[in-house]
């Protein structure tokens, strides 16, 4: 578990300023929109399966959602892993708030969780 944090808590000496300007571009994004889902590929175009269903999943609301297509910039892609020091894509914030990958969405879907989260936007 420190492995994920320790890197992030004490930043990159080589590069913070590099790593602050992504952080602060991802913050930004969040902030801008309701749904977020960074992704590969865009929510019309998935290109893998874990962010094809998050973004099903997401777009059955019928709210906007926003979509990041982490391929398209690598250092958008190692970026957004060390802004939620989660390891892996798709990610989904929604008001702000991280909720993980593509599992605990589908989760969080099937207990009715995400309803009332997205319902509230």
């Amino acid at each position: 578990m420190s492995k994920f944090s320790l890197p992030i808590a004490s930043g990159k000496p080589a590069a913070p300023a590099a790593q602050g300007s992504i952080h602060d571009q991802i913050q930004a994004i969040i902030d801008a929109h309701p749904i977020v889902l960074f992704m590969k590929g865009t929510p019309e175009m998935p290109q893998c399966g874990f962010s094809a269903r998050a973004a099903n999943i997401l777009q059955s609301f019928g709210k906007p959602v926003h979509g990041v297509n982490i391929l398209a910039d690598p250092e958008l892609r190692q970026g957004i892993k060390d802004f939620s020091d989660w390891p892996t894509i798709p990610q989904i914030y929604v008001k702000g708030e991280f909720l993980g990958g593509s599992d605990i969405l589908m989760e969080m879907y099937q207990n009715g969780e995400l309803q009332k989260l997205i319902a509230a936007i």
